[in-house]
């Protein structure tokens, strides 16, 4: 593949995309490899000469491609043995079907108005109990990662992370019985989420995280 295009979803159109980039005067593909959509609204993605190595990163904002040092194995891979995923803290963690697991650290900026929006939830939570938690923009933006039919690890559901004020220790709640699951959904919508027996007490904070973005915190006390 030498051309992308580009599909515009409020309009029904497409348009060319940016050619795919030249590495030492050959140009390469994307035969088969994942993608992810950061926050700042461009796109990390691998891409190969077929499937032979070396395998290389770039970045793209739909315009042109910039390529970035690709983790320590690129040299030896194939685009097709990477797999990615968006981490509720914005970075993407990557893997090459090694035990070497790398985590990408995208640069600074993120798409305005995306982030979730707590409306409503108890202030005050008892350790193995189950609560509903309310709000807008639980659902995500986007998938985010995309592998074709090898790989799809979506990030489209709301994840409950409680941080305790005085240590700083991070906890994730148990997510279920999310009210909707359409993407990019403005409405209302409520989730479940499990708060863990082992969690610490007193004063915490309570954010919903999706894609990748986090609400502003809510003040809760754990009992």
């Amino acid at each position: 593949m030498k051309y992308t295009g580009i599909y515009d979803s409020k309009t029904a159109t497409w348009s060319d995309g940016p050619e795919l980039p030249y590495v030492n005067g050959q140009q390469l593909d994307d035969a088969d490899s994942p993608a992810t959509l950061l926050k700042n609204g461009n796109i990390l993605s691998v891409l190969g000469y077929g499937v032979y190595t070396p395998a290389y990163f770039f970045l793209t904002d739909g315009k042109t491609f910039t390529q970035i040092p690709g983790p320590p194995n690129s040299i030896n891979d194939e685009q097709e043995q990477f797999d990615m995923l968006m981490l509720p803290t914005g970075q993407v963690l990557v893997t090459d079907e090694s035990n070497d697991v790398e985590i990408y650290t995208p640069p600074g900026g993120e798409i305005p108005g995306i982030e979730p929006e707590v409306l409503s939830v108890p202030t005050t939570l008892i350790h193995g109990q189950t609560y509903t938690i309310n709000g807008v923009r639980f659902n995500g933006f986007s998938q985010t990662n995309f592998f074709g039919d090898d790989a799809q690890n979506a990030t489209n559901y709301p994840l409950v992370r409680i941080t305790n004020n005085a240590t700083s220790h991070v906890f994730y709640a148990r997510t279920h019985n999310h009210s909707n699951m359409g993407v990019a959904s403005q409405g209302l919508v409520s989730t479940k989420f499990d708060v863990p027996t082992s969690i610490e007490t007193g004063p915490s904070t309570v954010v919903v995280v999706a894609n990748g973005f986090s609400s502003q915190p809510v003040a809760v006390n754990i009992q």
